[in-house]
């Protein structure tokens, strides 16, 4: 049985230049291999800094022209990019899911909400985004909203297609020239997407694809033309990242990581929280920032423990929940399991050794879904981002102590509450300190217009990186004051 189509031969990646793809001189080349069988299924190269200088020269006339147009020009490609989106809806979710080891229900998931960044983009050209106002008699104030130039977005490996697509639909509507950097262990999803934006017609230079590591992304950080960084992904790096790029006088919004609290009221729907806690903490294998990764058991709720232990241990590796990226991910998770034991958790359900039956999978990297109860507030299980289909449960006596838990995480990403009570879940909603909140959600990721984005460690930077909060990273204000003849009937500005 075969979960997933693998593309059929290796995939050579290049990097889109001005409209054309080229491999960057000098760049070395490296494998990537599908999380679920270990085979090689591309080869992406590594750009130097000279190949990110390359993508820049050819964006810089591209957007010079493209500020230049209106809104509404401006918006046509996207119409047509999100008609390919849907055509090709089959293939980019197997792509995806090969190369970042998601099922393909689950990459199409990410897609469709890719798309639906698009038809907020495409409202833009609808919204006036400005103001104007006489001030005084014969006194005008305007403000414009226009683009920053160049810009890139650095992005992760778990959503090869949905977060690439929360920044370029929105960046480049506003005016901007963007250039994409995905990781390098998932090109060929961005490929694909840069296939897909020739195709829909956007000026040579209006959408880049430079494919690399370090290097490349210090080039980008580095190079004064880019005047405005967007990342997703972990918060040492976000933190790094903001960093050096605020030195050098960019504009960066960076994501980093997260680790989610789902909060079990004892008057909590049994069927409801218990499989949404499962889908939480095992969707995506566990490698995304909304996972849901602790589980605070308020009072005596032990029936649905046990019943969320029976769910999880039922989720097939493969068809009911997929690979892990790479072996060294797997050795890390494993270990943290392991170090969790040790320190005295109780490990109700060990997802080690786990995989589907069948030789074809044997090289691929998997962990089935494991569940530590009785974790302490100070363990690395309860406070560090494992990133993985892991589940840490701490018991709190009460709604105040589990609150005391969540708002003592460094980071802020996301937390839900499961209660039938509408106080309580009110107190929840106030009490915690995530910048996203569910309620009886078990990943509470808003829909556009509303934006995405936490606080703490889990962000880097001032706004969300999707939704009208987007729109001033993206862009600049500028504010225009105009009088045209002299008035005697005014206020001192007149």
């Amino acid at each position: 049985m075969s979960f997933v189509e693998l593309p059929e031969s290796v995939v050579p990646c290049r990097n889109l230049v001005g409209g054309e793809w080229l491999l960057p001189p000098g760049a070395t080349l490296l494998d990537v291999r599908s999380p679920y069988t270990g085979t090689v299924i591309g080869q992406v190269p590594l750009t130097p800094a000279d190949g990110v200088a390359q993508a820049v020269e050819a964006a810089r006339p591209a957007a010079a022209l493209w500020r230049s147009l209106s809104p509404r020009e401006r918006t046509q490609p996207l119409f047509r990019f999100r008609s390919l989106l849907e055509r090709e809806l089959d293939r980019l979710s197997n792509l995806a899911a090969s190369e970042a080891g998601k099922t393909v229900a689950e990459a199409r998931a990410g897609v469709l909400k890719g798309l639906e960044v698009c038809e907020f983009a495409l409202s833009l050209q609808n919204l006036d985004s400005g103001a104007h106002l006489e001030v005084s008699r014969g006194v005008t104030c305007e403000l414009r909203r226009e683009p920053l130039g160049i810009v890139a977005g650095i992005t992760p490996f778990n959503f090869p297609a949905m977060v690439p697509m929360w920044l370029f639909p929105i960046a480049v509507t506003l005016g901007n020239a963007f250039i994409l950097k995905p990781s390098e262990k998932v090109p060929l999803t961005a490929c694909a997407l840069g296939e897909l934006m020739r195709e829909a017609g956007y000026p040579p230079g209006v959408f880049s694809v430079v494919h690399g590591g370090r290097e490349t992304v210090d080039a980008l950080v580095e190079h004064p033309d880019v005047k405005a960084l967007a990342f997703v992904g972990s918060s040492a790096v976000a933190r790094q990242l903001y960093a050096r790029g605020g030195e050098r006088g960019k504009r960066v919004l960076a994501l980093g990581g997260a680790k989610n609290h789902l909060i079990v009221a004892p008057d909590a729907d049994p069927d409801l929280t218990a499989q949404a806690v499962v889908d939480s903490f095992t969707g995506c294998a566990g490698q995304r920032c909304m996972a849901g990764s602790v589980l605070l058991a308020v009072g005596d709720i032990e029936p649905l423990l046990q019943d969320i232990a029976r769910r999880a241990a039922r989720l097939e590796v493969g068809p009911g929940m997929g690979a892990i990226i790479d072996k060294g991910a797997v050795e890390r998770l494993e270990t943290a399991i392991a170090r969790a034991a040790s320190e005295g958790a109780r490990l109700t359900l060990d997802g080690r050794g786990k995989r589907p039956a069948g030789e074809q999978w044997a090289g691929g990297n998997w962990l089935g879904p494991s569940i530590l109860d009785h974790v302490r507030p100070d363990m690395e299980a309860a406070r560090r981002e494992l990133f993985g289909p892991v589940l840490s449960i701490i018991r709190v006596p009460t709604l105040s102590a589990a609150l005391a838990v969540e708002n003592a995480s460094t980071y802020g990403n996301a937390a839900s509450i499961f209660t039938t009570s509408g106080a309580v879940a009110q107190a929840a909603v106030e009490g915690v300190r995530a910048g996203m909140v569910g309620v009886n959600v078990g990943v509470p990721v808003p829909r556009e217009p509303f934006s995405f984005g936490g606080t703490g460690e889990s962000r880097f930077g001032h706004g969300d990186i999707t939704g009208v909060s987007s729109l001033d990273f993206w862009t600049q204000l500028k504010k225009v004051t105009r009088k045209w003849s002299a008035r005697t009937d005014g206020s001192w500005m007149s």
